[in-house]
């Protein structure tokens, strides 16, 4: 037995080689640049942060959602930062947000994401940030619970091992499907008093309405209620109450357990070679 044992290792605690991995798409090297220098001179050293960037200025290498999930991946840092090229850091140091970090984790250890600015419900919306021309959009009730986190600067607690999806691609809504993905994994969102001057105002073109569809489209799809089995049981799960507690009941899953043997055999389900024509 003690020479199984010596062929194993016991897993330990996850240790982090930085406190913060600073992670940014660039399409221009000197607003790139311009954000670098704000980071290092609000005390974002390189002892404690690595700096993460993909060169998009010559071509598209990656795109937001697989371009984030390769930060995500490699990231050394106890926290990511996922922020765009055109921020400035000109208020808040990091010794202001590692204060707001361990404030949330005093209030909630199961928060994966923080942010500046979101939307809290269909009516509300959070905004702390400076704009372009100075003016300085400041949330008075913070921290504040939100449903999906704006672009601009997102926080990431790396532990918490989130993800963006793999079948969405494009430059908008990563945010939401972060949160989305965040909140079914069983953890928060928060926004949180770290103002910073962010260049853009947005840009809600085509391309974004796109996305919107398709972000939408995925999770209908994603969320759709359906029967689960189990080697040793079967259920229902649905987040429509009536459908939950109809479709749990005996009957029920008896019939469908018998349109199953008749319609859906088990060959149907074999994994068959894909062919290119």
């Amino acid at each position: 037995m003690d020479n199984v044992l010596n062929i194993s290792k016991p897993i330990s605690q996850i240790t982090y080689n930085y406190q913060f991995t600073i992670c940014t798409l660039v399409t221009s090297k000197p607003e790139y640049e311009e954000m670098l220098q704000t980071f290092l001179a609000k005390g974002f050293d390189t002892q404690t942060c690595e700096y993460l960037y993909i060169d998009n200025c010559a071509q598209c290498t990656f795109d937001a959602y697989k371009g984030l999930n390769q930060f995500l991946q490699q990231a050394k840092g106890k926290y990511i930062i996922i922020c765009h090229q055109d921020i400035v850091l000109h208020n808040h140091s990091c010794f202001d947000l590692l204060n707001r970090i361990n404030e949330i984790e005093d209030l909630d250890p199961q928060w994966a994401i923080l942010s500046n600015a979101g939307g809290i419900n269909l009516k509300h919306v959070a905004m702390h940030v400076t704009q372009k021309n100075g003016n300085r959009l400041l949330e008075k009730y913070l921290p504040l619970k939100a449903q999906t986190v704006d672009e601009n600067f997102i926080l990431v607690k790396n532990e918490a091992n989130l993800s963006l999806s793999n079948n969405l691609y494009g430059f908008h809504m990563y945010g939401t499907d972060i949160c989305l993905i965040a909140d079914i994994c069983g953890y928060n969102a928060y926004i949180i008093d770290f103002n910073l001057t962010h260049k853009s105002d947005g840009n809600a073109d085509s391309s974004f309405y796109a996305l919107r569809k398709k972000i939408k489209l995925k999770y209908k799809y994603a969320l759709r209620g359906r029967f689960m089995s189990t080697t040793i049981t079967r259920f229902y799960i649905s987040g429509n109450c009536i459908g939950f507690w109809l479709c749990n009941t005996g009957i029920i899953l008896f019939l469908v357990r018998q349109y199953y043997k008749v319609f859906k055999n088990k060959p149907q389900y074999i994994l068959k070679k894909r062919f290119n024509h």
